[in-house]
C-alpha cells in the first residue's frame, strides 16, 4: 500500500516555523513528508532538514518525496526523542525549527496488518517501530486487570474502562485474543447497547490507549519537550500537533512552564529562585483546522497546533 498521509494544519504550521532560508530544521514525525516538503521548498542552498521516523515505510516514503532536495535532507530512523543525540552525532547542537504531527498516518490506519484499525480483522500489532517486540496482543493478554483498566481510563479516557478489562480478562482465560476483530467484540460485549448507539465506533478510545501504551507516547512526548526547546537557537520555534486531550495538555503546560518557569511563591516580591524564562508562547489558544480542512479530511477533526519561541 502506498504510504499516505494527510498533512494536518500544514499551511499553519509552515507559516508559524517562520523558516529561515539558511536554517536548520527538524521534523521529528516525518510522516509521508508534508510538512518537511513545505519546509524544504523555503530553504536555500545552505539549509538543512533533519526528518525523524520510527516507521520504515514512512522514511522510504519521505525520502522519496524530497528525493529533489538531496544533500538538503538527513533522514533518521529514530524516535524523536533521540533527537538531540542523534543531531549531535552529525554535528549539530542548534535548530531553528523543529515540528511534531503526533496524528497516527493514514497509512498506519488503513493497513489492516498493522493493527491499528478497529474496521478490520487483523493481528493485534500496533507498533509504530516494527522492530519493537512487544505489540498490542502482548499487553490484552499479559496484562492485569488492574493494568488494563489503569490504560483505558488514563491513555483512553474510556468511561467503560473497568468493565471492558473485565470482558478482555475472562475472554482470555479461554483462549488467547489475538486479532483486532475478537477484542472489537470484546469491547461490545462490555458497553451497553444504548451508550453504543449515541457514539462513535464503541473501539475507539479502547484502540488508542493501548497504541498510546505500547509505543510510550506520552512519556516520550513529556520527557522529550524540554530537550527540543534546548535545541533552539534564539528566534528559533517549535510547533506541536496533537489530537488528544492528554498530548495538548502536556503541551501546554510544558510550553507555559518554559515560558514563566519561575517557582517562588505567588507573595514574594520578587523572584528568588533564579529560573529564567526560555522563551514565549505563541499561541495563547491553539489553531484548529479550517472547515476547509475538515470536509477534506475528517480525522483532523481533533489537532491541535501550539507554538513556542525560543528567546
Amino acid at each position: 500500500m502506498e504510504f499516505r498521509h494527510y498533512s494536518v494544519l500544514l499551511k499553519e504550521t509552515v507559516e508559524q516555523l517562520a523558516v529561515r532560508p539558511d536554517g536548520i530544521y527538524v521534523d521529528g514525525t516525518l510522516g509521508g513528508g508534508g510538512h518537511a516538503f513545505e519546509v524544504c521548498r523555503r530553504l536555500s542552498e545552505k539549509g538543512h532538514l533533519y526528518g525523524f521516523d520510527q516507521d520504515a515505510a514512512a522514511i522510504e516514503a519521505a525520502g522519496n518525496r524530497l528525493l529533489a532536495y538531496g544533500s538538503r535532507v538527513t533522514l533518521i530512523r529514530s524516535n524523536y526523542s533521540r533527537m538531540r543525540e542523534e543531531l549531535k552525532a552529525r554535528g549539530v547542537c542548534r535548530a531553528d525549527g523543529i515540528l511534531l504531527d503526533l496524528g497516527v498516518s493514514s497509512y498506519q490506519l488503513d493497513e489492516a496488518e498493522r493493527g491499528f484499525t478497529y474496521r478490520e480483522d487483523a493481528p493485534l500489532d500496533m507498533r509504530m517501530d516494527q522492530r519493537q517486540e512487544k505489540t498490542a496482543a502482548d499487553i490484552v493478554n499479559g496484562y492485569s486487570e488492574q493494568e488494563l483498566y489503569r490504560v483505558l481510563r488514563d491513555f483512553g479516557e474510556e468511561r467503560f474502562a473497568k468493565n471492558i478489562a473485565k470482558h478482555i480478562v475472562n475472554t482470555r482465560e479461554k483462549r488467547p485474543i489475538r486479532t483486532t476483530g475478537e477484542l472489537v467484540e470484546i469491547i461490545k460485549a462490555a458497553i451497553p447497547l444504548k451508550i453504543r448507539m449515541q457514539k462513535g465506533h464503541p473501539a475507539k478510545q479502547t484502540f488508542q490507549a493501548i497504541r498510546i501504551e505500547l509505543n510510550q507516547e506520552l512519556d516520550v512526548l513529556k520527557d522529550s519537550l524540554d530537550d527540543m526547546i534546548d535545541l533552539l537557537n534564539p528566534g528559533g520555534r517549535i510547533c506541536i500537533i496533537t489530537f488528544h486531550s492528554l498530548e495538548d495538555r502536556i503541551v501546554k503546560n510544558t510550553f507555559r512552564r518554559n515560558e514563566n518557569p519561575c517557582t517562588c511563591p505567588s507573595h514574594f516580591p520578587v523572584c528568588v529562585c533564579g529560573k529564567i524564562s526560555k522563551g514565549r508562547v505563541v499561541t495563547r489558544k491553539p489553531m484548529v483546522p479550517t472547515d476547509r480542512e475538515l470536509e477534506e479530511n475528517s480525522r483532523s477533526k481533533s489537532a491541535k497546533l501550539r507554538v513556542f519561541e525560543r528567546t
